[in-house]
């Protein structure tokens, strides 16, 4: 059906029987789906016995922008930032549930493409959509609930990180705050690369059943920026954080062509690296002596708690910059 609708075509004019259908075939179907959309409930299997669930919301405005963004981008970046959650904890994905609301006027053709989107940032993780749920309203907003299986693993905690430890991050940091910044400055041309990396991040899902085999004894997704998560898993654990800035710079010069292209000092990297978190790397504690899984780089080290001091230090200072509130500007 997707095919034959015209970019006119709204959701008023095709209901939302008429919108499942024109979805439904795009779907992503996993391996685990015992029972797909079209019931009550979905029907997943579950090998371990336990199932990891995480959900995350996008909303129009806030999150995303549909004059920046495709709704192939949507759809992505949607789907991807909760797979990065359920590669956190040391599992791999298994199935999503999808919640839209959407203003009646809406095109089908957009909520299509969203749908493409999701089932793009699911190939290669075992994952597919099984279920979700529409309603109107407003302004567009993407709700994906993820589930995941730990494979007999433990979950990798938050609260796990023991003074000693390495800090090791798998992923990139900076690539979508520089993005982000390039749009905002009207300039995506000038690193094409780095918009991508803010429309569509690249999560290293792989990195955190590998983490969890190597004795990570902490992990979490990065989204709102490494100081400001990392001060949620040293308050979690009990302990401090003390963070290397030479270290830091191997994530420095994929973003030069963004601070030369809007005028910043060639150190300038520092914010986007320390508080921009949309690139869902994972960072996760070792401990010390541990061989990092490949694709992780040692960014600091785990200390004792420092009484009066913030439990994320740079270089054993307070950071300037923390990270994204969704309830602050």
């Amino acid at each position: 059906m997707a095919d034959d609708l015209a970019s006119t075509t709204t959701l008023a004019d095709v209901g939302e029987d008429g919108l499942l259908a024109a979805i439904f075939p795009v779907l992503p179907v996993a391996p685990s789906t015992l029972i797909g959309p079209g019931d009550d409930t979905a029907v997943v299997r579950a090998p371990d016995g336990r199932v990891v669930v995480t959900t995350d919301v996008l909303v129009e405005g806030r999150d995303f922008r549909r004059d920046w963004s495709s709704p192939q981008d949507v759809g992505w970046k949607a789907a991807a930032q909760n797979l990065a959650d359920v590669a956190a904890m040391g599992a791999v994905p298994t199935a999503l549930v999808v919640g839209l609301v959407a203003p009646a006027e809406l095109p089908v053709t957009w909520a299509v493409g969203l749908a493409e989107g999701l089932a793009a940032a699911c190939a290669g993780t075992g994952a597919g959509v099984v279920g979700g749920d529409l309603s109107s309203g407003p302004v567009v907003m993407v709700s994906v609930t993820a589930l995941g299986d730990l494979q007999g693993r433990p979950a990798v905690l938050r609260s796990g990180a023991r003074p000693g430890d390495v800090v090791a991050v798998a992923g990139r940091l900076g690539g979508s705050a520089a993005g982000l910044a390039l749009l905002q400055a009207g300039r995506p041309d000038a690193a094409p690369d780095l918009v991508e990396a803010h429309r569509r991040p690249q999560p290293p899902y792989e990195a955190g059943p590998a983490a969890a085999q190597a004795g990570a004894t902490a992990m979490l997704d990065v989204s709102d920026g490494l100081v400001r998560d990392l001060g949620r898993l040293a308050r979690a654990s009990g302990v401090a954080i003390d963070l290397d800035w030479s270290q830091l710079t191997a994530f420095a010069a994929p973003l030069a062509p963004a601070l030369r292209a809007l005028g910043r000092p060639d150190n300038g990297w520092g914010p986007w690296v320390l508080a921009g978190g949309e690139d869902h790397p994972l960072a996760a504690t070792f401990p010390a002596g541990v061989v990092l899984p490949d694709g992780f780089t040692a960014v600091g080290q785990v200390l004792p708690p420092i009484e009066g001091r913030p439990p994320v230090l740079l270089d054993g200072e307070e950071p300037a910059v923390q990270g994204w509130d969704h309830f602050r500007p």
